[in-house]
């Protein structure tokens, strides 16, 4: 959908200064003394008709690396993920992309059940009982899950392991500084998976919860029962963020003990674009929902015994009073929880395990190509579409990255940028969208270039 934005006509600046009573532009700023005011001409480009200015904003969007023109090999957080056509159809209709806060429940039954829906979705997924009607991303739903599990324990210590996402680490510390809470990393095993001995030597009675990530940073799956009983063991809750795509295929984490699970949609149909918007996911178990942040949508009945849906567990002063709140983010990213809701129902159950499955397999394969290429797999343990290869010391990925861009292929993440103990060591993600043939060229372009 299309629209057009016209400027004013010089009829129209005419009628508008003579309706404040003025005869130009220059009357209007003369309340501003010459001497502040900017002398000369602006150093940007002449004005463009819109033919040309549509041309030129085509030949800038032309520089960017797409998914149509490369096959990526990129994730680290976001991926390339196959997007259903029927998702942009249905988040074009102005009456979701426009839409505010569904504070009035009498106009906004649309907005409300879709809402609703997408909580729905999210607790199946989980394995929770309630879910709230989305944050900002996935790394805000991290720092929101440790200052619940501060304000649920009055305890004031966050354990978090360094397998979890670097940009998600660094939320949450800038959040917890506010909140005056200690953020203690947890080690990781040469395995790449988090270390429960040096979790279990840090389990102090302060700490108020420990935050895995599973799949981690790396691609490996995380151990989730074993943490369980060591962190409900030391009276602290227990934080997992998941990638909603894997939960088709993996145990939901509300079964294997966690009191909130938090992630990222972005793998559920929303586009990878320039690494955002994306939408969070918070679901926590029902001793916890009194305390979540962001909003609610529950279902109820009118008075003549219809469904309908309404904003519920919290009053408005919730996000218009600081003071009164459990939280400070309160805005939801009510459009792109409902691509994550269209992706859903348009897979269905069986269509998120087969994607699943897809992604499983492809990686798995790519993993097998590279390494009888004779890179290393440092990470021996189970992972669902993302993995390490060690590649020959010294190797600079950057430039690497930059040679394999000119072969077609978005590359790998650097691992090294965020761990210096893994220099030399690409981070690879193989979704559903990659070919047998995208991964054998691949697999032959880094051959050729190591």
């Amino acid at each position: 959908m299309k629209h057009r934005y016209l400027p004013i006509t010089e009829q129209d600046q005419k009628e508008m200064l003579e309706t404040i009573g003025i005869s130009s532009m220059e009357e209007m700023f003369s309340d501003i003394p010459q001497q502040v005011r900017f002398q000369g001409e602006l150093q940007v480009g002449n004005a463009l008709s819109e033919q040309g200015l549509l041309r030129y904003m085509r030949e800038l969007a032309g520089r960017n690396a797409d998914f149509q023109r490369y096959a990526s090999f990129l994730g680290a957080g976001i991926y390339d993920h196959h997007l259903p056509v029927v998702i942009n159809h249905v988040i074009s209709r102005s009456e979701f992309y426009t839409a505010y806060t569904p504070y009035q429940p009498e106009i906004s039954q649309g907005e409300l059940q879709a809402i609703f829906e997408f909580q729905s979705y999210i607790c199946e997924l989980t394995g929770m009982a309630v879910a709230n009607a989305s944050m900002y991303d996935g790394a805000t739903a991290l720092a929101e899950a440790g200052a619940l599990a501060s304000g649920a324990t009055k305890r004031s210590r966050l354990l978090v392991s360094r397998a979890v996402h670097p940009e998600a680490r660094a939320v949450l510390r800038t959040s917890a500084r506010g909140l005056n809470l200690d953020v203690v990393e947890i080690a990781v095993t040469p395995e790449g998976v988090t270390d429960l001995g040096d979790l279990a030597s840090k389990l102090e009675s302060d700490a108020a919860a420990v935050i895995l990530q599973s799949p981690n940073f790396f691609g490996c799956l995380e151990d989730i029962a074993a943490v369980e009983p060591l962190a409900h063991g030391a009276g602290a809750l227990l934080v997992v963020s998941a990638n909603p795509l894997t939960l088709g295929l993996l145990e939901a984490p509300g079964k294997l003990g966690a009191d909130i699970v938090v992630g990222d949609c972005q793998p559920l149909g929303i586009p990878a674009a320039l690494g955002g918007p994306s939408c969070g996911y918070f679901a926590v178990a029902e001793s916890w929902m009194r305390r979540m942040p962001g909003r609610i949508v529950g279902q109820t009945v009118d008075r003549d015994g219809k469904r309908g849906f309404v904003l519920t567990l919290q009053a408005r002063e919730q996000h218009i009073r600081r003071e009164k709140a459990t939280s400070n983010i309160c805005s939801n990213q009510a459009l792109l929880a409902l691509c994550a809701s269209v992706y859903l129902s348009t897979m269905g159950k069986q269509g998120i395990q087969d994607v699943g499955t897809l992604n499983v397999r492809k990686a798995h394969y790519a993993a097998n190509r590279l390494a009888a290429s004779g890179l290393e797999l440092p990470f021996k343990g189970s992972y669902f579409n993302e993995f390490a290869v060690k590649l020959p010391d010294g190797t600079n990925i950057e430039e690497l990255n930059r040679q394999l861009l000119h072969k077609g292929f978005i590359g790998g993440y650097d691992l090294g940028r965020d761990y210096p103990e893994l220099a030399s060591h690409m981070l690879i993600a193989v979704t559903e969208q990659r070919t047998r043939e995208d991964i054998d060229a691949f697999a032959a372009a880094l051959e050729e270039l190591v």
